[in-house]
């Protein structure tokens, strides 16, 4: 009788997790993500479920999410790595806000709380970064994963401090992924004549074209990181 019901309840985890992904509610597998129907995206346009630095799907790495206008358009990044990039690029950056990770909204990043370096992973760093709109919160985290409780203004220039080497290291990260972009292309996908201006613009022509067929995570990654390559 035990087995009988040990059975039965694999199946409807199963049969659950099969609705789930159809109706776009995927249980995450990441610390970072959120089942796309709970991320808030602020940014708008075909591009508007990608981080417009890095490509990254926004939902993947919801938990680290910072926003932005940014001359006067709303970007919405998959961390504050990105937003710390496109500061670094000169254009007027106003409205910063991040995700609180205990109501999953946006709120206002300069009187967030954050936790520099816990256990968790972090998001296009190796150090992780992780924001609470309460103090308590955050030490709450802390106290469990580890990492140090910081202000914004001290949890930028910290990022702002080691930007170029990050950075550096991401490239070349990125340029591998183009590679294997590249090789899974050529596999099983359709010529694209098309340019793109990004990852994201990329990533966007790859789900809504379709010339790869059905693609996620690591194979969307990638073969958009290769085709915005051909660019440049």
């Amino acid at each position: 009788m035990k087995k009988i019901v040990l059975v039965l309840a694999a199946l409807v985890m199963v049969s659950s997790n099969g609705y789930a992904e159809k109706m776009g509610k995927k249980m995450p597998t990441r610390f970072q993500a959120v089942s796309p129907d709970k991320a808030v995206i602020l940014q708008e346009g075909e591009t508007k479920m990608f981080c417009p630095k890095c490509g990254m799907t926004l939902p993947m790495f919801y938990k680290t999410n910072h926003a932005a206008h940014v001359d006067g358009k709303p970007e919405q990044y998959c961390s504050i790595h990105c937003l710390a990039e496109t500061m670094a690029d000169g254009g007027k950056v106003t409205d910063l806000k991040v995700v609180d990770n205990t109501t999953l909204k946006f709120i206002d990043a300069s009187t967030a709380s954050y936790v520099f370096g816990s256990s968790k992973a972090g998001t296009m760093t190796m150090t992780s970064k992780y924001a609470f709109a309460n103090k308590a919160d955050a030490e709450a985290f802390a106290k469990e994963f580890g990492g140090k409780v910081m202000n914004f203004d001290d949890t930028l220039a910290s990022v702002k401090s080691t930007l170029a080497k990050e950075t550096a290291m991401i490239k070349k990260k990125q340029a591998m992924a183009a590679q294997k972009g590249e090789m899974i292309f050529n596999k099983m996908c359709k010529p694209v004549d098309a340019k793109f201006n990004s990852v994201a613009e990329a990533k966007t022509y790859l789900k809504t074209q379709k010339p790869c067929g059905e693609l996620k995570g690591k194979k969307l990654q990638a073969i958009g990181l290769y085709l915005n390559s051909r660019n440049k």
